[in-house]
């Protein structure tokens, strides 16, 4: 099983950015999606999930309206993807993409990592 995270960079305030995190291995159709942060001298914190199978979604307060989870299941590869909109510079940290068989705010939920790809949003 690989999760492999990418789309990440360096934005002004106000930009975009979106990630996409491929997904192999195996089958994820009963698996919740998610993205977690994490930002210099932080714990790593819930930003978005789903549901793959229903396309529920969930996000954190602080990207609410901001963020949005998607999913493309029509190719080889499953990728769950994240469109971030009007970025902050507390926005800035290593995102990771993870999998899990019940969707939690809580990285310990979660079985399967991706690498993590870095955004910086500078003011």
């Amino acid at each position: 099983v690989q999760l492999q995270a990418s789309g990440g960079g360096l934005v002004q305030a106000g930009g975009s950015l979106r990630l996409s995190c491929a997904a192999s291995g195996r089958t994820f159709n009963n698996d919740a999606m998610g993205w977690f942060r994490q930002g210099p001298g932080k714990e790593r914190e819930f930003v978005s999930a789903m549901y793959w199978s229903t396309g529920n979604t969930y996000y954190a307060d602080s990207v609410k309206g901001r963020f949005t989870i998607s999913r493309d299941n029509a190719k080889n590869t499953d990728t769950v993807y994240l469109q971030m909109n009007s970025l902050q510079p507390e926005d800035t940290a290593v995102y990771y993409c993870a999998a899990g068989r019940v969707l939690r705010t809580t990285p310990s939920a979660y079985n399967y990592w991706g690498q993590g790809t870095q955004v910086t949003v500078s003011s």
